[in-house]
This record gives structure tokens, sequence and C-alpha cells, in this order.
């Protein structure tokens, strides 16, 4: 059986401002199997990295005044959000910001790179990921999510067709390449199945409530729970290789918030064929169970992931790529 992979969720964002190519070089440095960037799309149709298209809490866009008209009220996946949108800023627009720590009160320590680093598109981060992999003498892969695909081909501003073809000038679109595409919508895995054939592997993320956005803006009443049974699973089967699942659906936190028992998620997605990588483990408090949790404001990250890995998962997002290699025991870097 092959061995879990480690997935640096936005770069080793527990150390430098996430979604920046020096938080994914050093993640590939501490031993990272696949870089994660989140994508979203400029006003001019490129696809560059950040977690939301809401851009106020992570780049300094708040101090550009040439900005300023930009700000604005919007409705995303049915949620009325306010700020800065890369939809509204062209990509040279973009480049003229710097990157800010998104957490700084639980990692003050990352604030000493706020303003040091551009927001990087997909094509950088393609060049990036190539450069690694000679520097460092061994494979290194990408682990791409689309982020909010109704709403961006609302707006005309299409994800799929410009990651399909980025993919595909980048040699990157055939089976063995070291490539993941992720959704938390169904229907956009349901197009770039269509559109990336079978040489791709593609995972549906799935959160601990709620339902996908597509799912709900067409009136379909399954939740992530309805898609998360033996009949969901085989149903996902139909499109994608694998499930990305909140953490606590793969081992449950008990009434006071401790680590409880696996549930039946990864037996039940390998009767289906799916392969297993939750998200997202971080070592502060605030993400831990509470039985896990230190006294200086971190806790036993390395614990939590052992846990999971005893559950039988395939891989695993975290934040800290370091202790990633920790928990799989692997040599350093």
């Amino acid at each position: 059986m092959p061995e879990p992979i480690l997935i640096a969720h936005r770069g080793a964002s527990g150390y430098r401002p996430e979604h920046t190519l020096a938080a994914y070089r050093l993640a590939a440095q501490m031993g990272a199997d696949y870089l994660e960037p989140d994508l979203v799309a400029t006003a001019d149709g490129h696809l560059v990295a950040r977690h939301e298209n809401e851009i106020s809490g992570t780049t300094d866009v708040r101090d550009h005044p040439e900005l300023a008209d930009r700000h604005t009220t919007k409705e995303i996946d049915g949620v009325e959000v306010t700020g800065w949108f890369t939809e509204d800023l062209t990509l040279a627009e973009l480049r003229t910001l710097r990157c800010r720590e998104r957490l700084p009160r639980l990692r003050p320590v990352n604030t000493v790179s706020d303003d040091l680093f551009e927001v990087p598109t997909l094509q950088d981060i393609l060049a990036l990921r190539s450069r690694l992999a000679t520097e460092l003498d061994r494979e290194l892969g990408l682990y791409l999510e689309t982020k909010h695909p109704t709403y961006f081909r609302s707006i005309g501003l299409p994800l799929e067709e410009t990651l399909v073809a980025q993919l595909g000038e980048a040699g990157l679109n055939r089976p063995d390449a070291p490539v993941f595409v992720q959704s938390f919508e169904l229907d956009n895995l349901v197009m770039l199945r269509r559109d990336l054939g079978a040489r791709v592997p593609l995972v549906f993320l799935a959160d601990a409530t709620g339902a996908p956005f597509d799912l709900v803006a067409a009136g379909d009443r399954r939740t992530f729970a309805d898609l998360l049974t033996p009949s969901g699973l085989a149903e996902l089967s139909r499109w994608v290789e694998g499930i990305g699942p909140h953490k606590d659906l793969v081992v449950a936190r008990t009434a006071d918030g401790s680590l409880g028992e696996p549930t039946s998620l990864v037996a039940d997605a390998h009767e289906a064929g799916l392969v297993v990588h939750p998200w997202t483990f971080r070592w502060e408090n605030e993400f831990l169970p509470t039985d896990l949790r230190g006294a200086d404001g971190r806790g036993d990250v390395v614990a939590e992931i052992r846990a999971h890995l005893a559950a039988g998962v395939d891989g695993f997002f975290t934040d800290h790529t370091d202790l990633g290699v920790l928990a799989l025991a692997r040599p350093p870097g």
C-alpha cells in the first residue's frame, strides 16, 4: 500500500503568509509531497493563488488609495461579503499588492514577512514546482483547488478552461503527472472530468456541515453528509478518485471536544475505490481537540495526524509541513 501523501496546505502556511512562493518553497524544502494552491480569477482571466477572492485579509489592498473605488459588497455562494475582490482587479493591478498573514493573532511571527511577497499566478507556481523538483531532485506535486467555480462561471470568468489549458502547457495533463484537482462543488468536477479525461485525478472536498453550493443553486437538496454515505460515495466514484473530508468526519470529536473514535468513512470510501485526504491539521489550540491542546497556545498536532493515519487515510493537509513529516516518521527535507 502506498505511503500516505503529505499535502502542504497553502504552502508552509504555519510559517509564512499563505499562498506565496516563499510558503510553497519552504514546504517543499521541509518535505511536502504536494503543494496546495487555491485558485481564483482576476478581471482579465488570470488564475491566481488566494484562499478567497476577497483579499482584504491576505493583502495590503487597504493601503492602496488608487483602489479604494473597488471596495464593494457582493453575494458569494449565498453569503454577503464586503471588501476587495480579485475579479475586480487586473493582474497588473493585483501585482501592485503585497501579501499579509491571514491569522496575525494566532501567528504573529509570520507578520515579519508581511508586504514582502507578490500574489502568485498559477503560471508562477507551475514554474516554481518545476524548479523545485530539479533543485530537490525528487518528484513534487500540485494539489489545485478551484474556488467558487459556480460564482466565477456566472460572472464570465470560468476557472476550468484556463486550468486545463495551463496544465496541458506545463506537460501535467497526463496520467502519471503529480497533480490532483479538488473542489467543494460537484458540477465543477464533472466538467473537469470531461475536459481532463481520466488523466488527472479529481477530489471532492466535503465540509462537516452544509452542502455544495452548486447543488444548493440548482435546488438539489443533497448535503455533504448525503454524498458521504456509502451510496453517495459510489455515485461520486463515477467522477472522482478521492474525497477530501473535514478531519472530524474521519476521527470524530467527543461531546467535550476531545479526540474520539474513527468513523466508518475511510472504510466506506475505500470500498467505493476512493482515496481519503482529510483537512486541515494545525498546531494552534484553536484547531485541535481539547485533549491535545498545550499550555502555550500550541498542542500536539502530531498525535492528531497519527490518529488519522491509524484510521487509514491516504494523505492529509497540514499548515505545518515539518510536523507532518514527523508524524509520518520520515527523514526531514
